[in-house]
């Protein structure tokens, strides 16, 4: 029976979602309160649930995630992530260009949260196509699959930073593994899958780019841009590598643990931006901040879905249903990571976010996998399946076809294709990571 509640629930919240158009938050809300009643909860257990579970989910990732959305903000806004794309064209050439966006949409990738990161670099994948004559999918699909890892894979992104701390993983070792992974992925989803389509005439939107774009004169450094966007990567690598080089306790250890915590790592980040992107570029503070404020709204949707995922996960667990889910799977022949991966990629092609898709699959698995040795690698696995067979009922299926002026077959052969091939791709490099470490 709690089985069948849960995938009564699921089915619900897809229909809630796709077809009844319901806000993704108050279809959390409702399933969640529909499915503690078929569990015998009481109103009482059901309301402390909800709060509960939007505390525990949103208490360590408001922070992380805030901060995150402003250090984007300022790469974006001071043209750090223009710089990046400009001068990674020019260092590979023509002929490795689709390489060079691939490694540019990487870097502009990690600050940037994946709509904000695809605007930003439409205009620059347009100007860098019209300029080399290159088709544009060449270009475009290397930096926009590079994107699309870093959203699936890589922290400070909402969906693998709560399921990171949903299943207590180390978000540095989360980001190390995630970066093993993503090379890969990008590679054969980007520059490769991308040769292979030149076929399509993809072309410019002129009324959907952006109005202004920052003189080329007035840009930051390259360095300054590449150390401000890569900043909380390289704190966080920091304490991963190095974190057990010092005694316990000494001042080294210290420091090195201070600075390599998320949240502390995030706010220096911003603070080092705040500086090298704002007020050194020439940049009024106010204006500044006015964009950080900004910032932190447009996050605001995310942090709803995240916590309508939190309470759905919380009811569950108050009301038994995931140890019921979990005491059945432990007898399933099916490879943990394996499992995490496909139910996230079902749950997925079904709702068609990302972010449903990880929280929801770490809810109904968590009895199971908090217990799993190297939980960073069931967070990437999760990534991975949420990444699967995007189209139409996604958001970013319909970004890709507008922007590119294509139609839905062939936005089902470029976009879909790649997006199913980073997921796989994605599986089967933590299968390698998990037999080597």
């Amino acid at each position: 029976m709690p089985l069948l509640l849960c995938i009564a629930g699921i089915i619900l919240l897809v229909i809630l979602i796709l077809w009844v158009k319901l806000d993704t938050f108050i279809s959390f809300v409702l399933v969640s309160i529909l499915l503690g009643l078929a569990s015998g909860m009481t109103v009482s257990q059901i309301t402390h649930s909800m709060e509960k579970g939007i505390g525990d989910i949103l208490g360590s990732l408001v922070i992380i995630l805030g901060f995150g959305a402003m250090l984007g903000r300022l790469v974006a806004e001071s043209g750090a992530a223009q710089q990046i794309t400009h001068s990674m064209t020019k260092i590979f050439g023509k002929k490795y260009l689709p390489w060079g966006m691939s490694l540019a949409g990487l870097i502009v990738g990690i600050p940037l949260f994946y709509t904000a990161g695809f605007v930003v670099v439409i205009p620059l994948i347009f100007a860098v196509g019209y300029s080399t004559k290159l088709p544009l999918l060449t270009v475009g699909v290397p930096m926009l699959a590079a994107l699309s890892v870093a959203h699936g894979f890589l922290p400070p992104h909402p969906s693998p930073t709560a399921i990171a701390e949903q299943l207590h993983a180390d978000l540095g070792k989360t980001l190390l593994y995630g970066l093993a992974i993503a090379i890969p992925a990008i590679i054969i989803a980007g520059p490769l899958f991308g040769s292979t389509l030149k076929k399509y005439k993809a072309t410019i939107s002129e009324e959907l780019l952006p109005k202004e774009t920052i003189p080329a004169g007035q840009l930051p450094g390259l360095g300054i841009s590449l150390f401000s966007a890569l900043l909380p990567l390289v704190l966080l690598a920091i304490t991963t590598i190095a974190g057990n080089a010092f005694p316990t306790n000494s001042f080294p250890d210290k420091l090195i643990r201070f600075i390599g915590n998320p949240d502390i790592a995030m706010f220096l980040s911003v603070l080092v931006a705040v500086y090298f992107l704002g007020i050194r570029c020439g940049r009024k503070i106010p204006k500044v901040m006015h964009e950080l404020q900004d910032s932190f709204k447009g996050i605001s949707v995310i942090l709803l879905i995240i916590a309508g995922s939190g309470i759905f996960m919380e009811v569950m667990r108050a009301g038994g249903v995931d140890t019921y889910i979990a005491a059945g799977l432990r007898n399933s022949n099916i490879q943990p990571l394996i499992l995490g991966w496909l139910i996230a990629a079902i749950i997925r092609v079904c709702i068609g976010s990302a972010t449903v898709a990880g929280l929801t699959t770490v809810g109904i698995l968590l009895p199971i996998v908090q217990h799993v040795g190297h939980p960073e690698l069931m967070v990437l696995a999760i990534g991975a399946g949420s990444l699967m067979f995007s189209h139409v009922n996604d958001g970013g299926f319909w970004l890709f076809k507008e922007y590119f002026n294509l139609s839905i077959k062939d936005t089902f052969k470029t976009w879909t294709v790649m997006e199913t091939i980073v997921s796989f791709t994605g599986l089967i490099g933590v299968l390698i990571l998990h037999a080597v470490i």
